[in-house]
């Protein structure tokens, strides 16, 4: 359980490093161009598939620091009656099940990058050198990958660290 930790540790370090630098790419990107557009009466012409296909990295990267951190979408009606120890088993099931969707989704994204790659599309050019189309689609199947890790990882916390019945002495919650 250590090794998995560290991994996550990892690759939160990454992950928020990325978001970082993707954000503040396309808030520059984006800057330039309207500058560009509004003063010049030009524009940078791979620009604007560029953010977009930025965006997508950013949303997923988003969306697996979210399931790190447990802030993911949650809707929480049925525990709010219930005590610790059935929620704890409604959330262990609920990761589950989120993890074996994100598997599936994370393999219809491999045979999805498997057709951009067949296809051989390209997203824009700079100069000589060609940007495929693939490359920036690469982020749906790794997206759906880290999320499906850290949702077993959570599922896992919860298996190994079960809530106190007692109120008084409360689990601890890693993170």
């Amino acid at each position: 359980m250590t090794v998995l930790r560290l991994v996550d540790k990892i690759l939160l370090t990454i992950e928020r490093s990325l978001v970082v630098t993707l954000l503040g790419t396309m808030v520059l990107l984006s800057f330039l161009q309207v500058v560009l557009r509004n003063y010049f009466s030009t524009g940078i012409l791979w620009a604007d598939p560029f953010l977009r296909h930025l965006v997508l990295w950013v949303g997923f990267l988003g969306a697996s620091l979210a399931t790190q951190q447990e802030k993911h979408i949650n809707i929480d009606l049925v525990t709010r009656f219930l005590g610790p120890k059935p929620t704890n088993v409604i959330r262990i099931v609920t990761y589950l099940f989120a993890a074996v969707v994100c598997f599936l989704l994370a393999r219809a994204g491999l045979t999805f990058l498997g057709n951009e790659m067949e296809t051989a599309s390209s997203l824009f050019h700079i100069g000589n050198t060609e940007f495929s189309t693939w490359w920036f689609e690469l982020i749906i199947p790794i997206g759906f990958f880290l999320m499906m890790f850290r949702f077993i990882l959570r599922a896992l916390e919860h298996i190994t660290n079960p809530p106190s019945a007692d109120p008084r002495h409360p689990a601890k919650t890693p993170v």
